[in-house]
């Protein structure tokens, strides 16, 4: 423990910065003013968060807390702060800078958490994660999940079905996904240690690693699309929005979307902002890479289906939206500044979507 100080601890304002970790969160107090006055650890118990934010209040008046990985690590701690009606701020690692010339240390890194708040460097409002934007993504979790298990499944299943007898291979073909894996799973795989046994168990094993997830997934549909309708369904109601999409962009806002102050703010958080990369006598701005890229993928998807636009007119000619879609790699910040900036009378523009308000 680091103690420095003697300061009027009634009367200050405290921020409190914390470096968050599996078993231990490392907790630094900084004043307003920027002078270091404590630093303590605490276990990563509800206990210890109570014990960590009675500690920082004997300190000072507290309402401000930078914390790091308010996403995983700090994710319980930031419900707990919030919900204590303290703001919390997401923190990034330290300026790369300063830790070259102070070095690093759970103390070290606390505090300059706290001294990003106090300066402005850390201004994203981190997110609640206590609503039904939270359910929204642990169900999208849960679906990641079993659509990749259930991918990986099909394609050994059709793996084993490449190599496997003319005889098998043929009682099978022709038939369309969902019936061949009925069909699998009702093989009768004997006892006969004979290569088409082994073939015949195989494939009786892998049809329900296909059958069980797609049960997951069509459960977490539902359960994702009556989340969505419960508590916002006018968002499912815009053209081109669909449940996945709708939940995409919901949890890249957050259960408290207040933090996002504009729609410019909430199109920086997805990445479809340009960024300044002008120098001397060139003014110019380049793709925003950063952002949520799910998100980011969500918009597109939505820009697509309202506009109706190729933006490689070439390819427009010869390629309809409905049938082979030519731009699928093509980045949501190009396609939006594409349909933004071009003049009225220009033969490709259309009209740019509306706002995305029921966020």
């Amino acid at each position: 423990m680091t103690q420095f100080a003697p300061l009027d601890q009634e009367t200050s304002d405290i921020v409190l910065g914390v470096d968050t970790h599996k078993d231990v969160h490392v907790a630094a107090v900084v004043t307003a003013a920027g002078v270091f006055v404590e630093s303590r650890s605490f276990p990563t118990t509800a206990k210890g968060y109570e014990q960590l934010l009675a500690w920082a209040r004997t300190l000072g008046h507290l309402n401000r807390a930078g914390v790091e990985c308010t996403g995983s690590y700090g994710a319980a701690l930031s419900r707990y702060l919030h919900g204590r009606g303290i703001t919390v701020f997401e923190v990034n690692q330290p300026d790369k800078a300063t830790r070259r010339r102070r070095g690093k240390s759970d103390i070290i890194d606390a505090e300059a958490a706290a001294r990003a708040v106090i300066t402005g460097r850390a201004t994203a409002t981190a997110k609640a994660g206590d609503g039904p934007v939270e359910m929204l993504r642990l169900f999208k979790t849960a679906k990641a999940s079993a659509i990749k298990s259930r991918a990986q499944a099909i394609d050994q299943l059709k793996a084993v079905l490449v190599v496997t007898d003319p005889e098998l291979r043929e009682s099978l073909a022709g038939l369309s996904n969902p019936k061949l894996i009925r069909a699998c799973a009702g093989l009768n795989s004997s006892a006969s240690e004979t290569t088409g046994a082994a073939t015949a168990h195989t494939l009786k094993v892998l049809a329900p690693r296909i059958q069980h997830p797609t049960e997951e997934i069509e459960d977490l549909t539902t359960r994702i699309r009556d989340l969505i309708t419960q508590h916002n369904p006018q968002l499912l109601a815009c053209y081109g929005v669909g449940p996945d999409t709708a939940a995409t962009l919901l949890i890249a806002a957050g259960d408290n979307p207040e933090r996002l102050h504009s729609e410019p703010s909430f199109a920086a958080l997805c990445g479809v902002s340009p960024v300044e990369a002008s120098s001397g006598k060139t003014q110019r701005r380049r793709l925003n890479r950063g952002g949520n890229r799910q998100a980011n993928s969500a918009l597109y998807t939505i820009v697509l289906a309202r506009l109706r636009w190729d933006p490689h007119p070439r390819i427009h000619r010869q390629a309809s939206f409905r049938g082979q879609n030519p731009t699928r790699s093509t980045p949501l910040p190009q396609t939006l500044c594409c349909a933004r900036d071009r003049p009225a009378h220009h033969p490709h523009h259309h009209p740019r979507p509306g706002g995305l308000d029921p966020l």
